[in-house]
């Protein structure tokens, strides 16, 4: 297991290996429709020590941290945990995905306000 496999685990509590791939995160989620890959496809990334491909997703901005998966999840993995992790984890590298000033008025309005939240974080000290 690689040290961001071991953080992203540190960081959410969750163990990735837990999830069995059944999808039903992904089949209750909202803004599965907006995402380059699915949420259960965002963990097998991580179980399969593919994290670089995971962060390069929109996926993990695209959550909207409902918690529709975290119920429907047979086995307790806490999906909204782990998307916040990923997050952190490319905040703490001060890289940013979302540039405000380059967002159009319509795209403003259909992304969730997590996508925000978690982008101005890194300018907070």
């Amino acid at each position: 297991m690689n040290e961001n496999i071991k953080k992203i685990e540190e960081l959410s509590g969750q163990n990735l290996a837990a999830c069995m791939q059944c999808g039903k995160c992904s089949a209750g989620c909202p803004m599965v429709d907006s995402m380059e890959a699915l949420p259960n496809q965002i963990i097998r990334l991580l179980q399969i020590d593919s994290d670089a491909d995971a962060l390069e997703k929109n996926t993990i901005w695209r959550c909207a941290s409902c918690l529709t998966c975290r119920t429907r999840c047979p086995r307790g993995v806490e999906l909204p945990k782990v998307m916040e992790a990923l997050r952190q984890l490319i905040l703490r590298k001060n890289k940013t995905f979302v540039e405000l000033e380059k967002i159009k008025g319509k795209q403003i309005e259909e992304m969730p306000q997590i996508c925000f939240v978690s982008n101005f974080r890194k300018f907070t000290p």
